[in-house]
């Protein structure tokens, strides 16, 4: 069998929506604090407490929305512990996440000032769990409400005189779970009611999200979708790509053997699936496609590096987490139709992170690479494309050796991005270019030697993109040669 794809680059399908490229910051580890929040006498670099290095590094890759505070953690914040002067604070315990004190030094006015300074929409996640309607439509009010009410003067004696533009907001997480062990009948009943006071104040239009199944919950989406999609605008998705067992090993994050590299892309490719069947249960009873699909908690997940905290998810990011991201993003590219924004889990030194950090060390992953990859698709008018790959067989299942995404940017550029997932072969693909006259062609591509290669404190850049040259072009065929586990992003004038 032959590598073969025609890109019809005259025929768009829709636009790839930016928030596909989303990014989640939870009360988790050292993501928030020691990631983003050092506080203002640190010795860090700092602008008001925050790291400059990380949002350099972050608006580098355009992230249009960050999902906060969680998470489990979200279903247990109470937002008002973390306004006001921050020695005056509560503390609290993390009892999801390594039971360490939250001190709640970075709470609304920190995320908000955090969104401004990234150029990034505010994605909140309310607290349905431990929380009531009362506190989730006071929080809103606090953010939103512009004029006089209570909670908009508290948030003007805290310094902000003009509300927040607000567009996401989750009403709960995980609720089948962590977030309060519902079934999907009550929970329904709680969004509905929830979400009745999670107002529009003003010129302010909330973008309501449901939380939605666990993996193959297909009931859960069935549920909530009969009993609640005219109250929402988007409903989530959970799936994390795990080589091992949840409960018993996950896996290591280096130094894994080969099968473990088959598993992971073969678990990562899984999500195709997932989106397929959720999104047919969501045409039955949307076949607008109105309601979006979130897949707002994504990503590798393995066990965590030896000798840290286990309740803090820190673990390396390798070339494999690079394939992951690439052939994930891929697929969600191709589903835009239905899926309307995802959030990698999580931005720094937790899961699939874009950033380590080391006290004042900070480290770009693999994963980070993807992302500045394929930033040319956001918003990008998706194309047509029809791939036909070789397949190779993980116990039972079969799954392609090569995926790609196809877009044209405002520029008038053709943005190509590919992935071949086969740890050991090169990937000979010959491309149909329709629709376009080529005059140019550019690339770059993110591989490796070892298929655990990543980047240390020591070696930071021993995992980057760089040129890419092995293809031709005759006519409007192009032939390239995709090396072993790479991502390759072309651009074409």
């Amino acid at each position: 069998m032959t590598n073969r794809a025609i890109i019809n680059a005259d025929v768009t399908k829709g636009t790839i929506n930016k928030n596909i490229y989303g990014h989640f910051a939870e009360h988790l580890g050292r993501c928030i604090y020691e990631g983003f929040w050092v506080g203002e006498d640190s010795e860090i670099p700092n602008t008001n407490g925050i790291r400059n290095d990380v949002v350099e590094a972050l608006k580098n890759i355009k992230i249009p929305v960050l999902r906060w505070p969680g998470g489990c953690f979200a279903d247990e914040y109470h937002w008002k512990d973390g306004i006001g002067p921050r020695e005056n604070r509560k503390r609290m315990v993390n009892t999801h996440w390594g039971g360490v004190i939250e001190n709640n030094h970075f709470g609304t006015h920190e995320f908000f000032m955090l969104c401004d300074m990234l150029e990034t929409e505010p994605y909140v996640c309310g607290n349905v769990g431990s929380g009531t309607v009362q506190e989730m439509s006071e929080w809103v009010e606090y953010m939103t409400f512009n004029g006089e009410s209570p909670m908009a003067n508290l948030r003007q004696e805290n310094g902000k005189e003009e509300p927040w533009a607000l567009t996401y907001f989750g009403v709960g997480n995980e609720n089948w779970g962590c977030g309060g062990n519902m079934r999907p009948q009550y929970y329904a009943d709680l969004y509905n009611r929830f979400q009745t006071y999670v107002r529009n104040y003003g010129e302010n239009k909330i973008y309501r999200i449901a939380g939605g199944p666990n993996v193959d919950d297909y009931k859960w989406t069935d549920v909530l979708m009969r009993e609640s999609a005219q109250h929402m605008d988007g409903l989530s998705l959970h799936y994390y790509t795990i080589p091992g067992e949840f409960w018993t090993g996950k896996g290591a994050a280096t130094n894994f053997p080969e099968d473990e590299w088959d598993v992971t892309m073969q678990k990562a490719y899984h999500i195709q699936e997932l989106i397929e069947k959720h999104s047919t249960i969501m045409d039955k009873y949307d076949p607008e496609k109105r309601v979006g699909l979130i897949i707002d908690e994504w990503g590798t997940w393995f066990d965590v590096e030896e000798g840290t905290n286990p309740g803090f998810l820190y673990q390396q990011n390798t070339i494999r987490d690079a394939l992951v991201a690439g052939v994930s993003l891929n697929i969600f590219n191709d589903h835009s139709d239905r899926v309307q924004m995802a959030n990698i889990a999580q931005t720094i030194n937790v899961l699939q992170s874009m950033i380590l950090t080391d006290k004042e060390k900070m480290i770009l992953t693999p994963t980070y690479h993807v992302f500045e990859m394929y930033k040319v698709h956001q918003d990008a008018a998706k194309v047509a494309l029809d791939i036909t790959s070789d397949t190779f067989k993980v116990g039972e299942k079969e799954m392609p050796q090569v995926t790609a995404s196809a877009s044209k940017a405002n520029d008038g550029n053709l943005n190509i991005t590919l992935c071949n997932v086969d740890r050991a072969n090169v990937a000979d693909l010959t491309i149909d270019l329709r629709g376009i006259d080529v005059n140019q062609i550019t690339g770059r591509v993110l591989t490796a030697n070892e298929m655990d290669a990543h980047n240390t404190f020591d070696n930071p850049d021993n995992v980057k993109p760089i040129d890419f040259t092995d293809f031709q072009i005759n006519g409007n065929e192009l032939s390239i040669n995709l090396p072993s586990k790479s991502v390759v992003a072309l651009s074409v004038k």
